[in-house]
């Protein structure tokens, strides 16, 4: 009779516990259409790698708000690597990528494996070459020992907005 009971005691037990687990679940708020992209604050990384890389860093000046920052790196180590990765007003993804590493691997990499289209888009004063890809496209302005790439699921004129924003700056 023991055990009988013993197993009741713990059913009981059981439901209860799932009673209090549906009454959290319904009556504490959440918003199943809440975006899970994180934003971040990349002034800091900003600041750091501009002091460390040893070519004039880009980062956006007056961006609008829509364009939400979601990643931000600088590797010293690996070729100097600056990536600043956004979503656009359209939710897609744009990023910044500069590296002293100008070869055609790193380039495939951070382009999704875009290829040059040998045409240029001019932005402000500057003429980018404009890049096609599958996946990614993008705008390369390559410079005497660095590359600055502008490239994302974003199309052409975001891609342009966003180069248009950078201001390229050394802090040494």
């Amino acid at each position: 009779m023991k055990g009988k009971q013993t197993i009741w005691d713990m059913v009981r037990s059981l439901a209860v516990i799932g009673i209090v687990v549906a009454g959290i679940y319904i009556f504490v708020p959440h918003d199943e259409d809440a975006d899970p992209t994180r934003r971040v604050d990349y002034r800091v990384e900003t600041i750091t790698a501009r002091r460390a890389a040893p070519y004039p860093v880009a980062a956006p000046v007056g961006l609008p708000d829509e364009w939400r920052a979601t990643s931000v790196t600088y590797e010293r180590k690996n070729a100097d690597a600056w990536h600043l990765g956004f979503l656009d007003p359209e939710q897609q993804y744009a990023a910044v990528e500069q590296s002293t590493d100008t070869s055609a691997k790193y380039l495939a990499r951070v382009t999704q494996q875009a290829a040059a289209t040998g045409q240029t888009q001019q932005v402000g004063d500057t003429a980018w070459e404009r890049w096609d890809g599958e996946k990614y496209d993008a705008l390369v302005r390559q410079e005497p020992g660095h590359v600055t790439v502008v490239t994302g699921t974003a199309s052409f004129e975001q891609l342009a907005k966003l180069a248009a924003s950078l201001e390229f700056k050394q802090g040494k």
